[in-house]
């Protein structure tokens, strides 16, 4: 005979009791795919980035926040988190364009995100002769414009030879008795017609150069801070030599991670956690949704 439990009541057999659920370990699954969900979206779609130095001015402040698309260019290990390595070299690939600014992940210990213009495709030749850029042999032209004005905050102080600080030679008072920082700004416009701004406040040791051939698979990049800015003008430290002003030199595209679409937050730095107003008052809202 069956030992199958009959219902007293219908004769029928017992239902057995459903488990009483977990409370931890539905909120554990909840977080496991939603962090997921993060990483797949991070890795592919969009990731936030943030602006902590001030060599791509006047377009980039210290304390923007942007988004970067991830598709733009292919995939690589450096499109996800840590660099790790599941991507084999470069998959669904495309070349950028001569004046996107991108962010790819730099030297010297493959741990920094780093953000600049792309100026160079391969087989590009570049110069930079008195403070121009010269493309393939023919200058880029280089237009004064009015100079840009940027004030005195939090995090972007007054200070002498100090990176990511206006230096004295540039600090003036404004009519309404407030700090600025004041530079030369040059408007440059590629082959292609783009165009975008410049400082280019003094004469360094950057303004005038070799020529460079940019590799294959490779992009040149610059920041729009010509005088402070580390970028392909200078050899990465594994290919410096001692004493020798370091950079980025040329970018593999591999380490590419994607391109600059849209500003979603700045701030002038002088807001406090612990004082949750002050994030209003701090932010700089006209720099809100400014795209590329």
């Amino acid at each position: 005979m069956s030992d199958t439990p009959i219902s007293e009541q219908t004769g029928s057999p017992a239902v057995p009791a459903a488990k009483p659920k977990s409370e931890t370990r539905e909120t554990l699954t909840f977080l496991l795919k939603l962090a997921v969900i993060v990483l797949i979206f991070r890795s592919f779609i969009f990731s936030p980035f943030s602006i902590p130095s001030e060599s791509m001015l006047p377009r980039l402040l210290i304390g923007d926040y942007l988004f970067i698309s991830k598709w733009n260019y292919g995939y690589s290990r450096w499109s996800l988190p840590f660099g790790v390595p599941l991507i084999p070299g470069r998959i669904l690939a495309r070349d950028p364009s001569r004046g996107d600014v991108v962010v790819f992940r730099g030297p010297p210990g493959d741990d920094v995100d780093v953000i600049k213009r792309v100026i160079g495709l391969p087989g590009d030749t570049l110069q930079m002769r008195n403070g121009q850029l010269i493309l393939n042999g023919v200058a880029v032209p280089k237009v004064r414009i009015a100079d840009f004005i940027l004030p005195i905050t939090p995090n972007y102080p007054a200070a002498d030879g100090v990176a990511g600080k206006c230096d004295p030679a540039h600090l003036e008072t404004a009519a309404d008795g407030k700090q600025i920082c004041r530079y030369k700004m040059f408007r440059e416009t590629l082959p292609s017609g783009y165009s975008y701004d410049v400082l280019d406040a003094a004469e360094t040791g950057a303004d005038n150069t070799g020529v460079y051939t940019v590799p294959a698979a490779s992009v040149f990049v610059m920041g729009d801070n010509r005088d402070n800015s580390a970028d392909s003008r200078f050899p990465a430290p594994a290919d410096a030599l001692p004493g020798e002003a370091v950079g980025m030199g040329y970018v593999p595209m591999d380490r590419i991670q994607g391109k600059a679409v849209v500003g979603f937050f700045s701030t002038d730095g002088s807001a406090s956690w612990l004082l949750p107003w002050t994030w209003f008052s701090a932010a700089r809202w006209s720099r809100i949704g400014e795209g590329f």
